[in-house]
């Protein structure tokens, strides 16, 4: 499965937020969209997860169009997008946080198997299942709101900005299991970052957005190391 994103020209009202941008992500690879605060990182997810209209462009997941579609659709088709830490449902527990992506799955014994996963993946939230997610950290809420994902068994998953407004040693912790999450379960990944060198040190292939245009492309690795590129947009 191969998600590929062709021409997509996305627009705010009169303002152009995203223009023919193109790319693609093989299947088990990460993709890193980079960028800074207005560059059109989030509205081009919301765009690929249902949430937000495209004017021209297309954008196909296993050769089937997943533009226009109702984002609970392409939820249970196996694309997940998570937002944020706020995504999580203050008033509930961790445990029924978790619990909600498992209620329209049919298949009740992997959804407890992928729960216990989940909470090994972040022990952490075994330990707060009884606690309203609304008294978590921003850490923990981040960590609830990726792991309520995993448990829908997604086959792409949606990263928006998971490390903003987090402590450093947190941001580490975050992209290291992110990291090992994709390799572990084959997962097909679209990462959006402010933090740039933290999400193209985990990842395969690396795109940079500056103003909605699409002004470099390759893996992560070669971008890490072009000078014009690091200096540009990258910050060093």
């Amino acid at each position: 499965m191969t998600l590929v994103v062709s021409n997509l020209t996305i627009d705010h009202g009169a303002i152009r937020a995203i223009n023919n941008v193109s790319f693609q992500v093989a299947t088990g690879q990460l993709t890193a969209i980079i960028g800074a605060n207005g560059a059109g990182k989030t509205t081009l997810l919301r765009s690929l997860s249902g949430l937000k209209e495209s004017k021209s462009g297309s954008a196909t997941w296993n050769g089937d169009s997943i533009l226009g579609r109702k984002s609970e659709d392409l939820a249970r088709s196996g694309i997940m997008h998570v937002s944020d830490g706020k995504s999580v449902i203050a008033e509930l527990t961790v445990k029924e946080n978790l619990a909600l992506t498992g209620l329209w799955r049919k298949d009740k014994k992997d959804v407890a198997k992928a729960t216990e996963e989940v909470i090994e993946l972040f022990p952490i939230l075994g330990e707060r299942l009884s606690q309203t997610s609304g008294s978590l950290s921003g850490g923990e809420r981040q960590m609830l709101a990726i792991g309520r994902a995993l448990i829908a068994r997604p086959k792409l998953l949606l990263l928006d900005e998971p490390s903003l407004g987090l402590a450093p040693l947190i941001v580490e912790q975050i992209f290291q299991t992110i990291k090992s999450f994709v390799a572990k379960m084959n997962l097909t990944v679209v990462l959006v970052e402010q933090n740039a060198m933290g999400a193209l040190k985990i990842a395969d292939e690396g795109v940079v957005l500056n103003l909605g245009t699409a002004v470099a492309s390759d893996s992560a690795k070669n971008l890490l190391n072009d000078p014009a590129v690091r200096a540009a947009y990258l910050g060093f």
